[in-house]
């Protein structure tokens, strides 16, 4: 099984939307891919179609003691080859009580060990938090979904140095996919200077983008993805785009 994270420490840049959309995407081509809600708002969660589920990764991750469940118990099958680990709000506690337990930072990446699936996708939270440092320490890669405003550029910029000097510290194997623009217009001159500015400082940008459309978020709403909700949508075919560049990387890495 292959993991890829979707982090970003900036809100509103569409991980979930990310996560969600390339979850559907792989499962359709035959991957049995599992989504990994590990934020408290349970945005990817309520995306998948799920309100308020009991149990959840609360009761894998537990807090000052381990969780009672295993992960395979609270998995939530959502359509052919994709399935859900689930959050609620109680996520939040975990983190307050997982600071005093030995090797903390790898709670997430011994609870997936011995899953059988392709693919795993992790939401993680907007923040480089234990929830987050525990997401990325479990995965293979790291995907970074970004608008292109000055601040959204200086952000994922620095949250590259936080990405570094973790992967140092815990001595991860864990590469940096890509940067994905999201929100992009090519016909604004902001979004063209701010990708020109990431290139220029030699950040890894890639060439797939995902434009701006009201349907990715009514689709987010009906427990579905575009792909499904409205697959002639333009931002849909880049969706379908970014997917084929995740299954490159995984036929690399397999």
């Amino acid at each position: 099984m292959r993991i890829i994270s979707i982090a970003n420490h900036k809100g509103g840049t569409a991980k979930t939307t990310t996560a969600r959309t390339l979850g559907d995407y792989m499962a359709m081509k035959g991957y049995k891919t599992l989504l990994i809600d590990l934020d408290p708002q349970a945005a990817l969660t309520m995306a998948c179609g799920f309100r308020d589920v009991y149990p959840s990764l609360v009761d894998v991750i537990g807090g000052g003691q381990p969780g009672h469940m295993e992960l395979e118990q609270v998995i939530r099958k959502v359509k052919t080859n994709l399935d859900l680990a689930p959050a609620n709000l109680n996520l939040s506690g975990c983190e307050l009580g997982i600071t005093s337990r030995i090797g903390r930072e790898y709670i997430l990446k011994r609870a997936l060990e011995g899953l059988d699936y392709d693919l795993a996708i992790i939401d993680n939270p907007p923040s480089v938090s234990l929830l987050a440092i525990n997401g990325l320490a479990a995965s293979h890669g790291v995907l970074i979904p970004t608008q292109l405003t000055p601040l959204d550029v200086n952000g994922v910029m620095q949250f590259i140095k936080l990405v570094d000097g973790i992967r140092a510290g815990l001595g991860m194997e864990l590469e940096i996919i890509g940067i994905l623009p999201t929100f992009y217009d090519s016909r604004y001159r902001l979004h063209q200077q701010a990708k020109a500015a990431l290139k220029k400082a030699k950040m890894p940008v890639m060439e797939v983008s995902i434009g701006r459309t009201v349907r990715v978020a009514t689709a987010a709403i009906s427990g579905q993805s575009i792909l499904t909700s409205n697959p002639d949508n333009p931002q849909a075919e880049n969706y379908k785009e970014l997917g084929k560049v995740i299954e490159q990387w995984l036929k690399i890495k397999t």
